[in-house]
């Protein structure tokens, strides 16, 4: 088993490094690449040393397995036959092929199976809060079909990358040092001491593509007719997304229901005592594998309706852990040995 991540300096591919290990993934060899600026590096993988090569249109990729990428839209698209033509199965985390009918769009604990039909040897990692908001309205789903969402994002400086996570911390300086902000590169405002109520560009009926990507992705996934509408809003802390979701169901549900559907979820941790003020925040969610779910009650402004709170880590399963998953998937199904 020959594995590659396109993107490894970045915080998902670093990431992917990390979950790969963590998991006991079964590989036998491993290949790193990069940018010309990353190109060189070494990282640490099970006590070996793999050096990053630099992405070229070559034969690298003979032999490779499953490949990982996460270097953006754009390179995933200019290297798509690079990587595939001798037979690798590439999972992708941008945004290149999420809606292509021939491409499979996968969150493991719902569609799984759709991997196993990947006739161009690519299969899409869905949007980070795509991944946290269906893994949390699947098991809803099965109690009673969902009709329409509405959710308000909470996303944080991780979502931009490992630049805009330095960004982030080097504004909280420049405010403490200088009392304004002069480093603003990755977000369209300062986001130190502010939130920003917009993520990704923004497309002619002004919502933005974050946002489009959770109405569009959200069906696809879940080969449903549901209706999404979505504010994504940037806030600034380091890590982990945070989702408010009101959504109507066909047939009421109680909260007694969603509870115990949730308590039984895979990738599901409930965190819900709200007299007792328990439930789930971003910092406790950091670095954990779950998406974690509190907050759940009965919406007062729709007979059919609930609501409820949720925060995961964008970075592992909004991004590594499910691609990684994705490639777990395929190995235990026979579809690459």
């Amino acid at each position: 088993m020959r594995v590659a991540i396109v993107g490894a300096s970045g915080a998902v591919g670093q990431e992917i490094l990390n979950i790969l290990a963590e998991r006991n993934f079964p590989l036998d060899d491993l290949v790193l690449f990069g940018s010309e600026r990353s190109a060189g590096k070494k990282y640490n993988f099970k006590g070996k040393e793999y050096e990053v090569k630099l992405l070229q249109h070559n034969d690298d990729f003979k032999d490779v397995d499953i490949v990982f990428t996460s270097a953006g839209a754009g390179i995933s698209k200019e290297y798509v036959e690079t990587i595939t033509k001798f037979g690798a199965v590439m999972i992708d985390n941008s945004s290149a092929f999420r809606m292509d009918k021939d491409v499979p769009l996968v969150v493991p604990e719902i569609n799984a199976e759709d991997a196993l039909n990947c006739p161009r040897g690519v299969i899409a990692n869905p949007n980070c809060t795509t991944i946290m908001m269906v893994v949390v309205l699947n098991p809803i789903e099965k109690l009673s079909h969902i009709k329409k969402v509405h959710v308000s994002s909470y996303q944080s400086a991780s979502g931009a990358g490992a630049t805009a996570m330095k960004e982030l911390e080097q504004q909280y300086k420049e405010m403490v040092e200088d009392g304004k902000v002069s480093t603003i590169n990755k977000f369209p405002h300062q986001l130190a001491y502010n939130v920003i109520p917009q993520i990704d560009k923004m497309m002619e009926n002004d919502y933005t593509k974050e946002e489009m990507k959770m109405y569009e992705e959200t069906r696809k996934i879940m080969h449903s007719d549901i209706r999404t509408s979505a504010t994504c809003v940037r806030v600034s802390s380091l890590r982990s997304h945070s989702e408010s979701v009101w959504f109507e169901t066909k047939e009421q549900i109680s909260v007694e229901q969603i509870r115990e559907a949730l308590k039984n979820a895979p990738g599901v941790t409930l965190v819900d005592d709200p007299q007792n003020y328990v439930y789930p925040m971003p910092l406790e969610s950091a670095g954990k594998d779950n998406i974690f779910v509190g907050r759940v009650r009965k919406d007062l402004a729709d007979d059919n309706g609930n609501t409820l709170w949720l925060t995961g880590d964008q970075i592992r399963k909004g991004a590594a852990l499910n691609a990684i998953q994705i490639g777990e998937y395929l190995i235990k199904s026979g579809n690459i040995k």
